[in-house]
């Protein structure tokens, strides 16, 4: 039943985008301590704040990489006022700034009703692994990689991502305590990751890989650097390889979402996707 007041919805500015990081670890989601720096960076003008008489009661990104694809996340309503409509509002809200992309989400499990309401569908699973740092060993192949390395890094996660997103990337490898590795084959670039700190313990994404055994040298390399800390890996489950991995380094599955979509499937190539991005990002 819809709330006799109707909120207003306004963007968020950089300095407010703290907010919704807060209120998302408040639900459990455990952001990145320092995530505010680049997701900002990826449209300024995607991220939106519901108010009744001037108090925040919900918040959206709606990121628009370019004019055929946006991702939506940080999609919530303080507890106390769920229930009354508002969520509606302001999802539809980004809707409609995204539109005609290509629009993709990662929604947790008992929400998925309500998006296939919207016209999104289920592509695949990601599922969320917490693992104990100190298993695995340094890579000889591994080394770490900077703003120098942007165009390789670049033209990998093209392989990856829907689409390009470098002012994201060169922000995302250089906020502060953000840490870039590379795997080498033969001096070409065959997958990096990035990890940073969280709320609780450490998280990576991405991590993208080639194959396999780039995919262990570079978690490997990251988890001996944090010993008894906990890790988080977010692989897609259509990557078995990927799966396998986390589980085999001790992994613990925590959590769960839909990726889906009110498109088609982007065209990447999942068996390099060894854990995404954010689930607010992509």
């Amino acid at each position: 039943m819809s709330h006799p007041l109707r909120q207003k919805i306004r963007n968020l500015s950089a300095s407010e985008l703290s907010i919704p990081l807060s209120w998302a670890a408040a639900e459990g989601w455990n952001p990145g301590l320092n995530d505010a720096g680049a997701f900002y960076a990826a449209d300024p003008s995607g991220f939106f704040i519901g108010e009744i008489d001037g108090q925040p009661v919900s918040a959206i990104s709606a990121v628009r990489y370019n004019s055929s694809f946006g991702f939506i996340g940080l999609y919530i309503v303080r507890p106390e006022w769920r229930g009354k409509g508002f969520g509606k509002q302001i999802f539809d809200h980004a809707l409609k700034y995204l539109r005609p992309c290509n629009i993709g989400l990662d929604g947790v499990l008992a929400q998925v009703g309500n998006y296939d309401k919207s016209g999104f569908k289920t592509a695949y699973r990601n599922i969320r692994f917490e693992l104990k740092g100190g298993n695995g060993k340094k890579s000889p192949e591994v080394e770490m990689l900077d703003l120098s390395h942007i165009a390789p890094i670049n033209a990998f996660d093209r392989t990856c991502f829907p689409v390009p997103r470098e002012d994201f990337l060169r922000r995302w490898i250089a906020l502060p305590e953000h840490r870039c590795f590379g795997f080498y084959e033969h001096h070409n670039l065959g997958g990096y990751a990035v990890v940073r700190p969280c709320a609780t313990g450490f998280k990576i994404g991405p991590l993208f890989a080639r194959e396999l055994r780039g995919a262990r040298a570079l978690l490997e390399t990251i988890l001996i650097q944090f010993v008894d800390q906990s890790v988080f890996l977010d692989p897609p489950e259509p990557n078995t390889a990927a799966v396998r991995l986390a589980e085999s380094l001790g992994g613990k599955r925590v959590f769960e979402t839909a990726r889906m979509y009110s498109g088609s499937i982007p065209a990447v190539d999942m068996n390099r996707i060894f854990g995404i991005t954010t689930f607010e990002l992509g």
